[in-house]
């Protein structure tokens, strides 16, 4: 199988003024390990987490381990990383979120 890379626009959320958009690298490596993705944010920050609580996270607030996934309005959604160090809160456009799911079930579906 073939690893699936894409890069989304996202908001990191802070008490800060906003710094605008970030790229940030969605990645799925069905032979690292199918049931899981990972998200690289700016400088050394990678989460891998459950593809299925990302799907999850989509439609209703979703949570596992130091990962939480929610819908935020009609257009976006929120995935917000905890650490020992803190919390990390990023936006995203929920339609990068699915297009990229999507291309995950096209390379492994559910179940396989």
């Amino acid at each position: 199988m073939s690893v699936i890379e894409q890069y989304a626009r996202a908001h990191i959320v802070t008490d800060e003024e906003d710094p605008g958009a970030v790229p940030v690298m969605l990645r799925y490596d069905p032979d690292s390990d199918p049931r899981s993705v990972l998200v690289g944010l700016p400088g050394p920050h990678e989460w891998s987490f459950s593809r299925a609580l990302l799907e999850r996270g989509l439609r209703a607030p979703a949570e596992s381990g130091d990962v939480r996934v929610w819908p935020c309005g009609r257009v976006q959604a929120v995935v917000e990383f905890h650490t020992d160090n803190g919390v990390e809160v990023v936006q995203f456009e929920s339609k990068a979120l699915l297009r990229f799911l999507n291309r995950t079930y096209t390379a492994e579906p559910v179940g396989t």
